[in-house]
């Protein structure tokens, strides 16, 4: 689990830090030092009992230390065996023989930790006598190899006897020290250990390597994208395949009846003209049959292709559903792998808060709720420097002198609140004091001060709070060692920001002041929406996103007039994405519905105009390198499936800083005009005829939209009117003629040009046409510049007509 992972680093820590302080000794300390350090004689262990007091969960842990430390040993020992006069051999010996001890009497594996003290009484003996004899260095090995048997008997108990983990053998190389035992009592350490033989076993995976697996996951995540677009674009041509079988199906059937005409023709002839051959009998006749009957099985044959590859697409569908839950079953395990829980840096803070007041002489006490509540490794990790300086500024900013205190009828001691939870995919951190509270005056008097701010100029409360994130922006009046030196609050922004989070400031007069931080569940993976802009592709946040409102034409200017929208009792300002980026010289494309995003990071609001939006997706999160890391909107990247890079931004961060640029509360921006490339419908049954004139058009800078028939057309129609249609006669469901009758028919429609692109030339066809109504009419195939020409004369007549 998590947790036991993460114990294991925190306790191990712990042992390390006991180690080092109480026990181990540097590889370099010089040996006159080691052998003061050495037990005496007095304390040789074979003149004492010695009683397990193993510790259930702490033992696990000993073991996958003691694991670690044996093979150092060894090595040591290996070493100083092949020069017994080497200096470093040894002093690293007994370090790792000091560590082992401590280790094992901290998880109550006392007779193995005395049997290690035995050791280093030996290793003591030979360096004392500066000439070690092989005979001892031998009888050190043996009690090694007897070390190696206690701890195999303590990882697989029953197999080592229990009393080689006492230390009577100890006493051969000391004859002047007798034995004094008692009977191994093998349900102090076998129960608790049949327990962590039955329970899920640890394994100490390097932090490194997880990440690693968890890019891996992402990538497969990216491939398996790339598989659903391909599976996508395949069923829409197999879609298209079984509408053209169908109209084969009805050009087949057209044939076939107009053959068994002829030949009903024929026949009466014969008869009349008395002549004794029957139609079929005549080989012009049989082969005209054959051929329409040869076209009837091709088409079946391809029908059966068709319907072969709409059945493999339905199960490539499933099993690239079932991969998708078994891919994110994997990143969310590999991620719980990361995540670790508050309370591993509780004392840090808890100390940091006693520091911080015991260095400004106040009392303050530091509360953590939900500390149990886990983040990824690596925010966590990133979070501490921040979290430490909001406690320190907590108390030197917040929290009064006791005398103070007592005076304003509060307790000595300041109370400081860390409050975390899980709210989606976000942890929400509020970090709250009772002290005075953020000092209004001060900080407008500071920001005038700093050029911030103009004297005349008015803010709300929220919006003056802001200025304590500034850079260099600092109300004390002396430098400490906690506080005046104006910096700190703008790093804690700028690596909550790196993180894809955001911090919100609030303050109650003489009640304290509230820091309410927003950070992502993990760095990894994130849910986010895809948006068009300015024929880019771009990546929000999800837990940005307040609402999706669609507005027309008429009412998005108005909007922009004002330059705002107001959503239940909150202004914002409202940009067109590209402007953001600097782009002013894109408009927004000419579209029935406009979509509009709510957008809000902290106590900041905006609201974009949007081309298009792609809808929801789950997204690998990747390095964007340090040269992009600190660029203000950017929260990192991601690759699509059609490996098409596209940034993840944030857009309250842009019109934040533009608006600091202006040096104005609230940007904004005059009437944006909303228009763009001509909508040209092109309206013909053919998938290829659709394709190539769509990509001519759309090279030459319009915007295209497709319909297979006349009925596709119409329902098209009652949502959106192009400036332009190119329609094709010959058609399922509804014919051209029938379509151009409909829309002659109709108010809204009735001006829209139609130029109608036929393999029809005749002049009948042609006559037919221009009485329906139709603008222009071309023949198949035609030239690109005749059609983009007409194309151009009509919009040009029809511009002419609206002014």
């Amino acid at each position: 689990s998590v947790e036991s992972v993460e114990s294991v680093e925190s306790v191990e820590s712990v042992e390390s830090v006991e180690s080092v302080e109480e026990n181990s000794l540097p590889v370099t300390t010089p040996i006159a030092s080691v052998l003061t350090t050495l037990p005496t004689a007095e304390d040789h262990p074979a003149r004492r009992n010695v009683i397990d007091d193993l510790d259930e969960q702490l033992l696990p842990i000993f073991l996958e230390e003691a694991a670690e430390l044996l093979p150092a040993i060894s090595i040591a020992t290996r070493h100083w065996g092949a020069d017994l006069h080497a200096s470093e051999a040894p002093a690293s010996l007994l370090r790792l023989l000091h560590t082992l001890k401590g280790s094992a009497r901290m998880a109550g594996a006392m007779r193995l930790g005395e049997l290690t003290h035995v050791m280093e009484t030996q290793v003591g003996s030979m360096l004392e006598t500066g000439e070690p004899q092989r005979a001892e260095f031998e009888a050190f090995e043996t009690e090694l190899d007897r070390l190696n048997d206690a701890l195999q008997g303590l990882q697989h108990p029953g197999s080592v006897a229990p009393e080689t983990l006492l230390v009577a053998a100890e006493t051969e190389s000391h004859e002047n020290a007798p034995a004094v035992t008692e009977p191994a009592q093998p349900s102090q350490f076998v129960t608790p250990l049949v327990e962590a033989e039955t329970s899920a076993r640890m394994l100490r995976v390097r932090a490194d390597t997880v990440d690693r697996l968890v890019n891996e996951a992402g990538e497969i995540s990216i491939t398996r994208s790339r598989l659903e677009s391909s599976v996508v674009a395949i069923k829409l041509g197999a879609t298209e395949l079984a509408d053209n079988i169908g109209r084969l199906r009805t050009q087949l059937r057209e044939l076939e009846i107009q053959a068994e005409s002829q030949m009903q023709s024929t026949l009466s002839h014969i008869h009349k003209d008395d002549l004794p051959f029957d139609p079929l009998e005549f080989d012009r006749f049989t082969r005209l049959q054959e051929l329409t009957r040869m076209i009837a099985e091709s088409i079946n044959d391809v029908g059966t292709v068709q319907q072969n590859i709409a059945v493999g697409l339905n199960e490539t569908e499933a099993a690239l559903t079932q991969q998708t839950r078994m891919t994110r079953d994997l990143q969310q395990a590999l991620m719980h792998i990361r995540m670790v829980p508050l309370s591993s840096i509780a004392d840090r803070l808890h100390r940091t808060v006693r520091r911080a007041a015991k260095d400004m002489g106040k009392k303050a006490s530091l509360q953590i709720i939900g500390e149990q509540v886990e983040m990824d490794r690596s925010v966590l990790e990133k979070m501490v420097a921040p979290f430490e300086h909001l406690l320190r500024n907590a108390v030197a900013h917040g929290v009064e002198m006791p005398a103070a205190r007592a005076a304003a009828g509060k307790s000595e001691y300041g109370e400081i609140v860390l409050h975390a939870r899980q709210e989606g995919n976000e942890i929400l951190l509020t970090l709250r004091d009772d002290g005075a509270g953020l000092n209004l005056d001060a900080i407008r008097a500071r920001a005038i001060q700093n050029g911030l701010l103009q004297p005349e100029m008015t803010l709300t409360p929220t919006q003056m709070m802001q200025f304590i994130l500034a850079p260099g922006f600092s109300t004390s009046d002396k430098v400490t060692e906690l506080s005046g030196r104006g910096i700190g609050m703008d790093v804690v922004k700028s690596e909550i920001a790196g993180l894809g989070g955001r911090l919100e400031v609030n303050s109650e007069t003489g009640q304290g002041a509230h820091f309410i931080v927003h950070l992502p569940l993990t760095l990894a993976v994130t849910q986010s929406v895809l948006i068009s802009a300015g024929g880019h592709l771009y990546a929000l946040p999800s837990t940005m996103v307040d609402q999706v409102q669609e507005y027309k034409t008429a009412a998005l200017a108005e909007l922009f007039t004002h330059g705002k929208i107001s959503w239940q009792e909150h202004d914002y300002p409202l940009f067109y994405l590209p402007h953001l980026f600097g782009e002013t010289e894109q408009s927004p494309l000419a579209q029935q519905h406009n979509s509009v995003i709510l957008l809000r990071s902290g106590s900041q609001r905006t609201a974009i105009l949007v081309d298009e939006l792609t809808g929801n997706r789950e997204v690998v999160v990747k390095n964007i390198g340090p040269q992009l890391a600190r660029i203000s909107g950017i929260a990192g990247a991601t690759v699509l499936g059609n490996g098409q890079v596209v940034l993840i931004i944030n857009p309250v961060q842009l019109a934040y800083h533009q608006n600091q640029r202006s040096q104005q509360p609230v940007l904004l921006t005059p009437a944006t005009p909303v228009a763009g490339a001509k909508v040209v419908m092109v309206v013909d049954d053919s998938l290829t005829v659709r394709k190539i004139t769509g990509r001519m058009l759309t090279r030459e800078g319009y915007q295209v939209v497709t319909a297979k028939d006349g009925l596709d057309a119409l329902q098209m129609l009652q949502d959106s009117v192009p400036d332009v249609m190119l329609l094709d006669i010959e058609m399922p469901r509804m014919d051209g003629f029938e379509l151009t009758r409909n829309m002659r028919a109709d108010a809204k429609l009735a001006s829209v040009p139609i130029i109608m692109i036929t393999s029809r030339t005749a002049d009948k066809h042609r006559d037919h046409a221009f009485s329906l109504g139709v603008n222009d009419y071309l023949g198949k195939p035609f030239q690109e510049e005749t059609l983009l020409a007409r194309i151009a004369e009509l919009l040009e007549t029809t511009t002419a007509q609206a002014s």
